[in-house]
């Protein structure tokens, strides 16, 4: 006579709720997910375990054990063996992988977040795991990987893109058994419907024209188009790859970098009054005012830190070109830098992992970051009023044709 292994629910779940039983949920798990693999089993076999029949092409051959991460806890799960061949619960198990997807997604979530590796063995023991290595970590944190190359290749279809900023971070890699420093390269834009948006990311040895040429190049070709005005630092090679790539953008040097340099120049206790003094040029509601404060700023620096006014005096051009546009645009760009607020949040969770294992691992963090900010962005309000950005689109420069404006020239730092 066959020998019936089915699970009688209703019997079971009372004996455990009678024992008092701690990990009823582990337990029911374990024994739901085992009953449905002998099923299929015995499906594959032909027959029912223990039943004679002439259908019957398979027979059992014990059971192998398998741990089984869940968010109920580890599981150590009974797979059934065959006398021929193999059975394995694709639809339950990966091979070579023994967490669920949930805990992958709890997991590579929490390496987005900035959680060290460390802190991931600690919090998947609290959800009763018995413990995860550093190298599981990182492999499962790869399932960003396919959701960030997506990130970074898009179509850029959201233009024109009036306004862009660019910058690179400097994050610490190992490479060639050694430490090295990498610059990881991030542009930013406003685009047609008002919002910020990130635009790309790649990661070069050095912060030189080849690396900003290489990576602006590719944002042209993925659709990047109406660039009116480009704020970045003055490093070198970067003004010369703008002008080469966006023709018809002006270049304006971040003044958040700029005043950094400036107070290279002058001893620390005049800092702060330095940098109050400069930043009024910004302040200034028309063209010529701005113009006039700048050239008031540098009378004033003359005399006690000549120095300062000449760096400012050679730094004009470059500072003032954000003056060409409304004063609405300068107030916004002015007032919420989108570019220092997202190097904070970058660092905020680089600086967590301290050194990389590879480039590859700084993609999937920071890529990870920015598509989730970007997502953010989307969904916020407009960063830029549409008819700001229109105003911005008419603009027309003495001596020059609208949007049709010389490339940027090089400064010398």
């Amino acid at each position: 006579m066959a020998v019936n292994d089915s699970v009688d629910p209703g019997a079971w779940l009372a004996r455990q709720i009678e024992a008092g039983d701690p990990d009823l949920l582990r337990s029911m798990v374990k024994t739901m997910a085992e009953a449905l693999m002998s099923a299929e089993a015995d499906s594959v076999c032909g027959a029912d375990y223990g039943q004679r029949s002439t259908e019957r092409t398979n027979s059992r051959n014990g059971y192998r054990t398998r741990e089984w991460d869940t968010r109920a806890g580890t599981v150590e799960l009974a797979i059934p063996k065959l006398r021929q061949g193999s059975y394995f619960p694709d639809w339950l198990l990966e091979r070579r992988r023994r967490a669920e997807q949930a805990l992958v997604s709890v997991v590579a979530t929490s390496y987005l977040l900035g959680v060290s590796t460390r802190r991931v063995d600690k919090l998947v023991e609290q959800l009763g795991i018995t413990g995860i290595s550093k190298s599981q970590v990182s492999a499962m944190a790869k399932s960003l990987d396919v959701q960030v190359e997506a990130f970074r290749t898009r179509a850029l279809d959201g233009g024109p893109y009036a306004f862009v900023w660019l910058d690179a971070l400097t994050q610490k890699v190992r490479e060639g058994g050694r430490i090295v420093n990498v610059h990881a390269l991030v542009a930013t834009a406003v685009n047609a419907n008002g919002n910020r948006e990130i635009l790309g990311l790649e990661v070069t040895s050095r912060e030189d024209g080849a690396g900003w040429l290489a990576f602006l190049r590719g944002l042209v070709a993925r659709g990047l188009s109406g660039v009116q005005l480009v704020i970045s630092d003055a490093h070198a090679g970067l003004v010369e790859a703008i002008g080469a790539t966006l023709p018809g953008a002006s270049w304006q040097r971040c003044r958040t970098h700029y005043l950094r340099n400036l107070l290279t120049t002058v001893p620390k206790s005049a800092q702060p009054w330095v940098a109050t003094l400069v930043r009024t040029i910004f302040d200034q509601p028309t063209t010529e005012q701005v113009r006039a404060q700048h050239a008031w700023v540098i009378d004033a620096l003359q005399a006690k830190y000549p120095a300062a006014a000449d760096h400012l005096d050679q730094a004009r051009e470059d500072l003032l070109a954000f003056a060409q546009f409304p004063r609405e645009i300068w107030k916004q760009i002015w007032s919420n830098n989108p570019q220092e607020r997202l190097n904070k949040e970058i660092r905020r969770r680089t600086d967590v992992v301290g050194i990389f294992p590879d480039r590859d691992a700084i993609i999937r963090l920071v890529g990870a970051v920015l598509a989730e900010q970007t997502d953010e962005w989307t969904e916020a309000r407009r960063y830029m009023g549409l008819d700001v950005l229109a105003k911005a689109r008419l603009r027309v420069i003495p001596g020059d044709t609208p949007n049709q404006q010389q490339p940027p020239e090089t400064l010398t730092a």
